[in-house]
Formats: structure tokens, C-alpha cells, sequence
């Protein structure tokens, strides 16, 4: 920088053959003397050294000269002032560089130095130069620091020392040297100066490796204009974009001192393709793992395919995060949905796959699957052209046969279907801000270990997260937040479902779903579902939808702690391609529901909390657990907290076995039910055979298969009075649904008995 270029400051004083009128005796203030018809001051005017000049005979202690113009002090600016001098007759004298330091309001700055440190000229005619730096700064180098306040001053120099000597005195200069402090007071190097253009054409990538190893711990600054970088690119020190990179597709930038997404918008001049670039280099094996977007707000203009902006990586398995931000979406035909029909042949024996499907070049990976036998959540997860074969996320129910499908194909802010398989991927407080327009993230066909953690997902267009394969294996999601994008429509025309798992072991805790259509459809097994809260009501009174959908016969689940409001856990099999059973081991198992908080309000009464739907015939129930939950219906009564949904088949009642729902608190709920249920029987009228009914009280509307206690509540007596203490033989699974039991006494009797009885085979 100089002043006197960019600023077009005149800071060079006038020679003192123009006048001394302009030279001041005292500080160079208006009123003070000046050196105009001074008795010992005279212009010499060709002197052998200095040609024309300034003679003084020195008479004062302190011979004072100051330039009575005033030389502007800005911050950051440098100004050196010097003079020749020599001595030419009589005592020999000390010289220094002075000025005067003053205020925005031409008052004097006290308490800073205004002389600079003397020098003694030793000889007659020796040409001495004098010099001093005058800033705003004190540092290393400046003479005078005048201090933020000083905005002016008059430049000049002193005599000191013994009178009578004379003295002649070249012009005063003044000249901005701001350059000399530039490289230390700022700490950093143009990309220019080593040799880039930022034409847009030339390749700059030489030039900038040369300015990042220059910088040595400084910064590299970017000016205005756009450079084009050929190839990958690492800078190690921090950059700073006035003006925006150009790269190819496959070229990869890595900011290694100042990774985040601020830094790449800046590069590139563009949200969308900053953070391409970002997540670029996020999939690198880099010395960074975490891309924040420090509290920045991302307008996408179209989906991040990551396949697409990260060429060539077809794994990666090294932890990544994006983290600390906001992801919006700009409308625009970039988001539009796309659905390809189909017909496609199926085969139970290769129940992942479906053959000869036309059209298989346009139906692209990460597609939905809807079609007659196709359950819930269904993605195409590969597909191959040649072979005309699409490879599913999940088995289809409805059997081998060929049938007409359709592939939807919704697009997401965060689309990683295109690249094989990704592990160890976390997204932590990012608010996905989604509108409508756009779904939240796919996760790739293969990976594991992914987290979503202090998330947010406001109104996706039908989904949040979604799994086309198993990269859902032991993902996390933790203290996130869902709003649907459908929470106004009544809750059976809800299309939309939060999330997927197809793979084991994901654990979803500690997260709020709002009125999605599902908050979860859930495959795989070893999944923890706890201290969550879905509600998927809506203002009317009639139908009820499920929250959670489970799609194992044995998902080996554990649904701990939650706040389950106007919502169904709903448990098929409808991701399996035998739905019927073939064996008779098949069964619904392995599921635990405890000390949850289930309730509903102003619902329909056939309305059940726990709905178990098989997807074909000869199913039973084998290892279940319901025990201390909390079941309340407000506003209006329903009759059961469980039941068997029918519409395929019903489960076969004959063969239960560990089951176990007890210890629960029913509020609301006509038919409390429990296993073991203990009946408190009275037969006022002696009889040889009482009949004990369970009124429905057996889960699932079960059969009475087994006794496990019969306990005298006071005395059995005859008709007479006499007491009888024969042992009644038991008759289970009596009556016209076979939930009753029979007594048989030896002769007939009356009194109180307390029956535990089970629909179910413990063991």
C-alpha cells in the first residue's frame, strides 16, 4: 500500500528554495514563527552536494524546523522522514528527525515520542542522513508510535548540542514505506505474485502451491477474478477468497487450515458447489474428519449426489461428520420426482431380486417400490442393465409371479445410493429445513455405523432417512426432531414415513416424530427403540395409524421408555417371501415392551395400541413381553390395548407359547388384559362343573390353553353346608372361542376359587 498512489495524498514537503515561509521556528503550528527573514537562516543555492538548500547557524538549545503542512497518520500506514545534512563551520552539532503529534482536532497528542534518536555530525562537509519511521503502531522498527489518536502531524527535524556551528540542510522527505511492514503486519502472500492469473483459463495450481509454501504459517490470499485449478489441490495453510476457484468434477480441494464450509462457499462463490467441494474432500483420507458449517445456512439448488460429486469412491470407511448448520432447499426442477412403470417377474427362491424387469436402464437406484405383494419401504438397491435384474432392499410377500410395478423416485438433500458402500457417517446438529420440495438423506446399499445426532428434520416431501440396503447396520439416532410435512391431513391419508432399517442392532433414542404416516418401518433385528415420543394423531376422532412398524417374525426388539400418543406398534411379516407358514417352527418372537407410556384420545373404540398382523396363516405367538407399561385413553373408551389385525389371517391360538403381558395400568380400556390372568371365580349354586370364563381378558383374545393354579377364596361347601375338599379336575380350552375353562368337582359344590390361567404355554 502507499498513500500517496491509493489515496492520492501529497506527502513530499516543498524544497526550502521555495520559500522557508512554510517552515516553522516552533512546531509548525498556524500563528507560530517562521524561518522567513530569520537573521540566521539563509537558502544556498548550489551547494556542491545538495545544490540548493537551507543554511542555519544555530543559536537555540533546540533549533526547531517543522513543515507547517499537515501529513495525514492513518492506521496502518508507515511513513519514513528523513533529510541530508552536513556541518560547514564553527561547533559541531546533533541532528534529529521531530515532528509535531496532533489530534482529528489539531490538538497536540501528549505522552508519545516525538524526536527520534539524535546523531552527531563528526566532521565538516560529511554528508549525514537522518532518518525515523512515524506510524500509528509501536512496534519493532518505529521510531515514533503516535497512537490511534495522532491523525496528523508536522514533520521536520532539531539541532541540538552547542550553538554557533553552522549547518546546511538538503530538502525534507516524507514517503509512505508501508511496503517494508506489509508481509509482517498482515501475515499473508498473493496467489499473484507466484504466477497466477485468474483468467478462468490458465491453469493457476503451481501458482498456488507456491504461495501456500511462501506463506510458512501465514496466510495465502485469493484476490478478485476466477482461477482455474486443473487437479487436486492441497493448501496447508489458511486461504482467504476475495476471488472463486474453477475446478473440474474429479478435482478435489483440500483446505486443511480452514476446512469448513464458509471457506469453500467463498472458494467457489456458491453455496450448492461449496459444499460439493466440501463433502469432495470430507470423502478423502485427509487429516480432517469433520466438516463444519459453523452455524451456516446451505440453500441447495439440487440434491448432493454424492456418487456424482466425489467420482471414484466407491467405499469409504473412515468416521466423517458434517456438523453444525442448516440445510435449505430452493425449488426448482432439480427435486422433481420421478416414476418409472414397470412389469417385473419375481421368485420366491431369490426373494432379493426381480427378473426381467422392462425398462430397467431408466429405473434408477434408490427407487421405491409399489405393486400388488410389495410391503412397505421396498428400494431397489442395484440394478443390472445387462441381466435386466433389480436387486431389492427387502423380500416382497405376495408370491412368485410376474406383475406390473411402479418405481418411484423422490430426491434428497444428502443422496449417497451412488456410491457402494460409506461407514462411520455422522450428521450432529445440522436442521435439515426441507419444505416440502426435498427428502432428508439416503443412506448408500452398504455401510454401517452411521449417526444422526441433535437433528432436525422439518417437513421433508415424504421422508427423512432412508436405508436402500443395510448401511443402516448399528446406526444411531440420538435427540433429533421430526415434523412431517403431512401433519395437517387426517392421519390415514398420510403418505410420509420418517425412516427406515432394513439391517441389525440400530438404536433410535431420545428423538420426537410429529405426525408422519409411519415414524419408523423397521426390519432387521436387535433394534432398540427408547425414550422416544411419537404421536401420529390428528384433530379428528375416527382412525389411528402406526407409529412403528415392525417387519420381522423375531425382531429380537426392545421398545423401552417411549411416549407412544394415538399411535399403533404394528408387527408383520410382510418382508418375508414365504408370508404362510411352511414350518412348524415359524413364529412371531422375540419382542420386548416395557414401561412405555402408550395413549390415545378421541379414537375409535376398536382402536388397539399393539397390533400384530400376520401376512398368511399358521402363525402363533412365541416370546413376547408387555409388562409395566402405562395404557390411557381420554375423551372416549376402547375396548382392547392388543388385537390381531385379520385382513390376511389370523394367528393360530392353539400354539402359543411365552408370553407374558403384565403389570401394566389400563386407563380407559373396557377389557384390560394380562397373561398369566388371574380370575376371582364365585359359584353361588352348587354345581359339579363350574364354568370360569376369562371374558375376552387374554391377550390377543387368546385361548384358555393352560391352568397354573386353582386357589380355594374361603370354603368350598355342599348345597347342605358340609365342606368339601376334593381338588376339581380342569378342562381348558372350553366354550365357543375356547377361553373358558371347566372345574369338575366330585359332587356338587359352591364357594370362591381364584384362577391363573394362561393363553399360552410357558417354556
Amino acid at each position: 500500500m502507499n498513500i500517496a498512489i491509493t489515496a492520492g495524498l501529497q506527502l513530499m514537503p516543498p524544497g526550502f528554495s521555495a520559500g522557508l515561509a512554510a517552515w516553522s521556528r516552533v512546531n509548525g503550528l498556524s500563528g507560530e514563527p517562521t524561518w522567513a527573514g530569520a537573521a540566521n537562516a539563509a537558502i544556498v543555492p548550489a551547494d556542491q552536494d545538495f545544490g540548493a538548500c537551507l543554511e542555519i547557524v544555530k543559536q537555540d538549545d533546540v533549533t526547531r524546523i517543522r513543515f507547517t503542512g499537515e501529513t495525514p497518520i492513518l492506521p496502518g500506514t508507515y511513513l519514513r522522514v528523513s533529510a541530508r545534512v552536513k556541518a560547514v563551520a564553527g561547533n559541531l552539532p546533533s541532528v534529529r528527525i521531530a515532528g509535531w503529534a496532533g489530534t482529528a482536532q489539531r490538538q497536540e497528542v501528549t505522552g508519545v515520542p516525538q524526536a527520534a534518536p539524535a546523531v552527531t555530525l563528526k566532521a565538516y562537509g560529511e554528508v549525514v542522513e537522518i532518518s525515523a519511521i512515524i506510524a500509528v503502531a509501536t512496534r519493532q522498527g518505529v521510531d515514533m508510535g503516535w497512537g490511534t489518536t495522532a491523525a496528523l502531524g508536522h514533520m521536520g527535524l532539531d539541532l541540538l548540542g552547542p550553538n554557533g556551528g553552522a549547518v546546511r540542510i538538503e530538502n525534507l522527505r516524507i514517503e509512505d514505506v508501508t511496503a517494508a511492514f506489509v508481509p509482517v503486519m498482515i501475515d499473508w502472500v498473493d496467489v499473484r505474485d507466484y504466477g497466477a492469473k485468474g483468467d478462468g483459463v490458465t491453469d493457476c495450481r503451481a501458482a498456488f502451491l507456491a504461495a501456500d509454501a511462501a506463506a510458512a504459517g501465514g496466510q495465502v490470499l485469493v484476490p478478485a477474478g476466477t482461477y482455474y485449478i486443473a487437479s487436486d489441490l492441497t493448501m496447508k495453510e489458511p486461504v482467504r477468497f476475495v476471488g472463486k476457484l474453477r475446478m473440474p468434477r474429479v478435482a478435489r480441494l483440500s483446505l486443511r487450515r480452514n476446512f469448513d464450509l464458509p471457506s469453500y462457499a467463498d472458494a467457489f462463490g456458491d453455496e450448492t458447489e461449496g459444499m460439493k467441494k466440501a463433502v469432495q474432500a470430507l470423502l478423502d483420507y485427509s487429516d480432517h474428519n469433520i466438516l463444519d458449517l459453523c452455524g451456516r445456512k446451505v440453500d441447495l439448488t439440487e440434491p448432493l449426489v454424492i456418487g456424482d460429486l466425489a467420482p471414484g469412491v466407491t467405499a469409504f470407511s473412515s468416521r466423517r461428520v458434517i456438523a453444525n448448520g442448516q440445510i435449505g432447499i430452493v425449488d426448482g426442477p432439480a427435486w422433481a420426482t420421478r416414476t418409472v412403470s414397470s412389469a417385473g417377474t419375481y421368485d420366491i427362491a431369490d426373494g432379493y431380486v426381480l427378473k426381467n424387469v422392462g425398462q430397467v436402464a431408466a429405473i434408477e437406484v434408490g427407487s421405491r417400490v409399489v405393486g400388488p405383494g410389495v410391503g412397505r419401504e421396498i428400494y431397489v438397491r442395484a440394478k443390472d442393465i445387462g441381466a435386466g435384474t433389480l436387486t431389492l432392499s427387502n423380500p416382497l410377500y405376495g408370491g412368485s409371479g410376474t406383475r406390473s410395478y411402479q418405481f418411484v423416485r423422490q430426491r434428497y438433500a444428502f443422496d449417497f445410493s451412488t456410491v457402494p458402500q460409506v461407514d462411520r457417517f455422522y450428521f450432529m446438529n445440522v436442521e435439515f429445513g426441507l419444505d416440502g420440495i426435498a427428502n432428508g438423506v439416503m443412506l448408500p446399499p452398504t455401510g454401517h455405523l452411521w449417526s444422526f445426532r441433535d437433528c432436525f428434520f422439518t417437513r421433508p416431501l415424504d421422508r427423512c432417512i432412508t436405508s436402500i440396503g443395510d448401511a443402516c447396520q448399528g446406526m444411531l439416532v440420538d435427540r433429533c426432531e421430526f415434523m412431517s410435512n403431512d401433519l395437517d391431513l387426517p392421519a390415514q391419508s398420510r403418505t410420509s414415513v420418517c425412516m427406515n432399517i432394513n439391517a441389525n442392532d440400530a438404536k433410535i433414542r431420545d428423538n420426537r416424530f410429529v405426525r408422519f404416516g409411519h415414524f419408523c418401518v423397521a426390519a432387521g433385528t436387535g433394534n432398540i427403540i427408547s425414550g422416544n415420543h411419537w404421536f401420529q394423531g390428528d384433530n379428528s376422532t375416527a382412525y389411528r395409524v402406526a407409529g412403528l412398524v415392525i417387519t420381522s417374525r423375531v425382531p429380537q426388539a426392545t421398545i423401552t421408555g417411549n411416549y407412544i400418543d394415538n399411535a399403533t406398534i404394528e408387527w408383520t411379516n410382510e418382508h418375508h417371501p414365504q408370508p404362510v407358514v411352511t414350518t412348524p417352527q415359524a413364529a412371531f418372537g422375540g419382542l420386548t415392551i416395557t414401561g412405555n407410556t402408550f395413549l390415545s384420545s378421541s379414537t375409535v373404540a376398536n382402536f388397539s395400541w399393539l397390533v400384530i398382523k400376520p401376512y398368511g396363516a399358521g402363525h402363533i405367538l412365541s416370546g413376547l413381553t408387555v409388562m409395566g407399561n402405562v395404557f390411557k385413553s381420554v375423551y372416549a373408551t376402547i375396548d382392547r390395548v392388543e388385537r390381531v389385525d385379520t385382513s390376511f389371517a389370523n394367528l393360530d391360538l392353539t400354539r402359543m407359547r411365552n408370553v407374558r403381558f403384565e403389570g401394566n395400568t389400563f386407563h380407559g380400556v373396557r377389557t384390560p388384559t394380562s397373561n398369566p390372568l388371574y380370575i376371582s371365580h364365585a359359584q353361588n349354586t352348587a354345581a359339579a362343573r363350574w364354568v370360569v370364563p376369562t371374558g375376552g381378558a387374554l391377550p390377543f383374545n387368546g385361548q384358555a390353553l393352560k391352568v397354573q393354579t386353582v386357589v380355594a377364596e374361603g370354603a368350598i361347601t355342599t348345597s347342605t353346608g358340609a365342606r368339601n375338599n376334593d381338588l376339581p379336575s380342569i378342562q381348558v380350552r372350553q366354550g365357543t372361542a375356547k377361553d373358558q375353562v371347566y372345574l369338575d368337582f366330585s359332587q356338587p359344590v359352591k364357594g370362591g376359587v381364584g384362577v391363573q390361567v394362561r393363553m399360552d404355554n410357558p417354556g
